[in-house]
C-alpha cells in the first residue's frame, strides 16, 4: 500500500507527542537495514543539520532614534563598519567586513557573536545635518537588548554540496577553503554530507519559501533561493532569516581564515517531513552517494581544474587518494556541531515546541550561476610567456653562459630530457660561479623554483615575483612540464604599453 501523509497530519502527531522523528544519519541506517517502504511507514520527520562558515551572512539592526535625532551616514560597531544605505538608524552588518586594525582577527561575524552573547558593543556614528535630523554624531554602547530589531539575514546559506580543494602550486596559499599546502600537500572540504538539508531534499519538495527552520539556535525561515543558487549542477542554496535576539552563541560563531578574512559559522537545520516513499528514499542518502569534485585552488581562475571526483565518505575519512598517494583531508565544517543541530531540532519536534510548515513557494529547479560580465580583457601567463631557454642538469656552466649570451636572456631553466622542471639559473648565478671558481651547476642553480600556471593572471604573477624577490617564473603544466617563462621585463613592458 502506497504511503502518503500531509504536513498537517504530521503536525497533529507532533502535538499529540507520538510523531517519530530521526536524524538524517539515523534515517540512512533505517533505509539501509529495513528498506524504503518500512522507513516511510515508521518515520514522520527527518532532521538535518550543518554548521559551517557562511560568508554571505549578516544582521539588519535598528538602533532607535537619538534625541535630537541623527541620520546616520558612517557607522561602526566595535570598530567594524556597517552598511548604512537604509533609513536613518537602520544598518546592515556583514560577517566578512573586517576591523581596519585587526584584519583577519576580528570582523562582522565576531560582532554578531558578541551581540548574541549579550556583550556590550561600542557604536560610533556620524551623519550630515538636515532640518529633521540635526545631530551630527553619536558614541554609545549597546547590548542586543537595547536594539529594537536584530534580524539575522543570510543571502546565501546551506549549500547543497561543495567542492573540495587542494593546491598544485609550489607554494603555500591561503583561501576561503583554508590553508592549502604546496604540491597537493593537503585537501579541505565543507559540508556535513548525508546530514546536509538540501542533500536530503534535492528536488526541493519540502523546502521552499516559508519553511520553518533551525537557525543559529533559534527559529528562522527560508525566504527564497540563495544567491548563486545553481540547481542544475546540484549546488542549490537558501536565503534565510531569523530573530537574532532568540538565537544562541553556541550556534553562531565568528571565525577567521588566515590571510583571507572573517566570517560567521552558522548552525542551520531543516526538518524534512516524510510525506511519501520517494522522500523517504531521498532522506536515506549516504555519504558514499554524495559526489563532489576535488579542485586545484592553486589555479586562480573561476573554473579551476578538476583533479578527481570524490564523495563525502572518502572526505570524512580524513584521507583522499590522488595520484597514487594518500593526502590528508580536513573539514572546514564541524560534523559534531551539525549533529548537535539535527539532534536539537529532533528534540524540539518531539517536545512539541517546533511545528512544520508547508512551503508557500517551491525553490526553482532550473537555472545556473552565471559569471560576471567583464568588458576589459584579462591577460594570463600564457598570453605573455616567452619560450624558455633550457639546459640539462649535466651541462657545464661555460656552455650555459654561452647560451645566455647567445639567446640574450637572464634566465635558463634546468629541465630533464622530458622537459620536467629541475631548477633555474640566472646570469647573476653564472657571475657568482665565476667569482667563486665553481664548476658544478647543481651548487649554483636554484632548486626550489617558484612557477606559474599558464592560466594564472598577470597580476598574480607580478605579486609572486614581488613576494619572493625574483624576476622570472617558469610556466609549467599540471604535470610539471616547462612550457614557457614569464619575466619581470615582459610584465613591465606590457604595463608600459597599457599606460
Amino acid at each position: 500500500m502506497e504511503i502518503r501523509r500531509t504536513v498537517e497530519e504530521i503536525n497533529e502527531k507532533i502535538e499529540r507527542g507520538d510523531a517519530v522523528v530521526v536524524t538524517a544519519e539515523e534515517m540512512t541506517e533505517i533505509v539501509k537495514s529495513k528498506g524504503v517502504h518500512v522507513a516511510a511507514r515508521e518515520v514522520d520527520v527527518v532532521t538535518t543539520g550543518t554548521f559551517g562558515a557562511m560568508c554571505s551572512s549578516g544582521v539588519f539592526i535598528n538602533f532607535g532614534h537619538t534625541d535630537p535625532p541623527i541620520k546616520m551616514d558612517r557607522v561602526t560597531l566595535n570598530g567594524v563598519e556597517a552598511y548604512h544605505g537604509n533609513a536613518a538608524v537602520d544598518v546592515y552588518l556583514g560577517a566578512t567586513k573586517m576591523h581596519p586594525e585587526k584584519m583577519f582577527e576580528y570582523g562582522g561575524g565576531h560582532v554578531i557573536e558578541d551581540l548574541v552573547s549579550g556583550r556590550e558593543i561600542e557604536v560610533v556614528a556620524s551623519g550630515f545635518q538636515t532640518d529633521c535630523y540635526p545631530r551630527k554624531s553619536v558614541r554609545t554602547t549597546i547590548t542586543i537588548d537595547d536594539l529594537n530589531q536584530a534580524i539575522l539575514c543570510n543571502p546565501r546559506n546551506g549549500y547543497q554540496r561543495y567542492n573540495a580543494a587542494s593546491n598544485g602550486r609550489d607554494e603555500l596559499i591561503y583561501t576561503y577553503m583554508g590553508k592549502l599546502l604546496p604540491n597537493y600537500g593537503n585537501a579541505t572540504f565543507s559540508g556535513s554530507g548525508e546530514l546536509n538539508p538540501l542533500t536530503n531534499d534535492p528536488d526541493y519538495e519540502t523546502i521552499g519559501v516559508g519553511t520553518r527552520i533551525f537557525l543559529g539556535g533559534g527559529i528562522g525561515y527560508v525566504t527564497g533561493p540563495g544567491t548563486q543558487h545553481d540547481p542544475v549542477n546540484g549546488f542549490g542554496t537558501l536565503m534565510v532569516q531569523g530573530d537574532l535576539k532568540r538565537m544562541s552563541p553556541r550556534f553562531l560563531r565568528g571565525g577567521s581564515f588566515t590571510n583571507y578574512g572573517t566570517t560567521l559559522y552558522v548552525g542551520l537545520g531543516i526538518p524534512i517531513p516524510v510525506l511519501n516513499e520517494g522522500i523517504a528514499e531521498k532522506t536515506g542518502i549516504s555519504d558514499e552517494e554524495i559526489k563532489t569534485n576535488l579542485l586545484d585552488y592553486g589555479v586562480p581562475r573561476r573554473s579551476r581544474p578538476i583533479l578527481k571526483q570524490t564523495d563525502y565518505a572518502e572526505l570524512k575519512s580524513g584521507k583522499i587518494v590522488f595520484r597514487d598517494r594518500s593526502i590528508h583531508v580536513s573539514s572546514l565544517s564541524s560534523l559534531k556541531m551539525a549533529r548537535e543541530v539535527a539532534s536539537t531540532l529532533k528534540r524540539w519536534i518531539e517536545e512539541g515546541t517546533f511545528l512544520l510548515t508547508n512551503p508557500q513557494e517551491r525553490l526553482p529547479l532550473q537555472g545556473t550561476m552565471k559569471p560576471m560580465k567583464v568588458v576589459e580583457e584579462t591577460l594570463f601567463a600564457r598570453h605573455i610567456m616567452a619560450p624558455a631557454v633550457t639546459c640539462h642538469p649535466d651541462e657545464d656552466l661555460d656552455t650555459i653562459a654561452a647560451r645566455i649570451i647567445e639567446e640574450k636572456v637572464n634566465h635558463v631553466v634546468v629541465v630533464t630530457p622530458e622537459k620536467k622542471l629541475r631548477g633555474i639559473i640566472t646570469s647573476f648565478d653564472i657571475t657568482k660561479a665565476v667569482a667563486l671558481k665553481e664548476k658544478d651547476l647543481s651548487k649554483v642553480m636554484t632548486h626550489q623554483v617558484i612557477t606559474a600556471s599558464p592560466d594564472e593572471p598577470i597580476e598574480s604573477c607580478a605579486k609572486k615575483m614581488q613576494k619572493h624577490d625574483i624576476s622570472a617564473l617558469p610556466v609549467t603544466d599540471i604535470d610539471g612540464i616547462v612550457i614557457g617563462i614569464v619575466t619581470s621585463e615582459r610584465i613591465s613592458r606590457l604595463f608600459g604599453e597599457y599606460r
